[in-house]
């Protein structure tokens, strides 16, 4: 299924894409309503609704080395870092570039989003607690990054991390081509096979230490070839099985 978060009627609502219209649904998971709408990509939210985004760094030994950091021994466990619900930007929402950072980055990834509660996750059950998949475009401000003691400005500012378009179920997450476009020109291309922690082990990793709660997104890493972005510039990110996430800078 592609669930989407949209408004309609002025109000945030779930459905079900099917062709041009949407069945409505209640919450992310829940039945359908008996009523539909048209499809409109304008209505469009982000396909989530977080108490947290828990995002994974660098997990693609490509990154790794294109930000020098494979100097040492390669990660023994996920490297986790957070960004609020305030960093959610909806599908085909612009982005400010701010004033507060000279070296302002893209990151595309799979993201996950959470479809039950979960703790203590093993990995072979890990995937059963994932309502579905999505695209995310972690923004970063690569300066501050270097500067910040838990990368809270680098990472969370606000509409810091766009996500969708929509949210997709049934995918096998393991092998997914993940792109990333910039002004139309690909500038990440590569694969979630590559990643140095898959997802279930991320998922047994992160339940851990944090209880998930329905809804909670996780964001799994970015392949190399990131880099800075412009006012003027637009950012797509395009998950295998899950469409393109498009994203103004101004």
């Amino acid at each position: 299924m592609q669930l989407i978060r949209m408004t309609w009627q002025g109000q945030p609502c779930w459905g079900e894409l099917d062709g041009e219209r949407v069945h409505l649904r209640v919450g992310m998971l829940g039945a359908r309503t008996g009523q539909t709408a048209p499809y409109d990509p304008a209505a469009l939210l982000a396909p989530a609704e977080p108490t947290k985004i828990v995002c994974v760094g660098r997990n693609y030994l490509d990154h790794i080395r294109e930000l020098g950091n494979d100097k040492g021994d390669l990660p023994t466990e996920p490297g986790i870092f957070l960004k609020g619900p305030n960093a959610l930007a909806e599908p085909g929402g612009a982005v400010q570039k701010p004033d507060w950072t000279q070296n302002f980055h893209f990151e595309g990834e799979l993201a996950v989003v959470m479809g039950q509660r979960a703790r203590h996750l093993s990995e072979g059950a890990a995937l059963g607690a994932v309502a579905g998949y999505t695209c995310a475009l972690d923004l970063t401000a690569r300066d501050l990054q270097k500067t910040d003691l838990q990368w809270f400005r680098a990472k969370a500012a606000d509409r810091f991390c766009p996500l969708g378009p929509h949210l997709v179920t049934g995918l096998d997450p393991a092998d997914l081509r993940v792109q990333t476009r910039v002004n139309g020109e690909v500038r990440q291309d590569s694969r979630t096979r590559h990643m140095i922690f898959p997802l279930p082990q991320i998922l047994a990793y992160v339940t851990r230490y944090v209880t998930l709660e329905p809804g909670d997104v996780v964001l799994t890493g970015t392949p190399e070839g990131v880099g800075p972005l412009q006012a003027g510039d637009v950012v797509e990110v395009e998950v295998e099985g899950v469409g393109a996430l498009r994203t103004p800078i101004v």
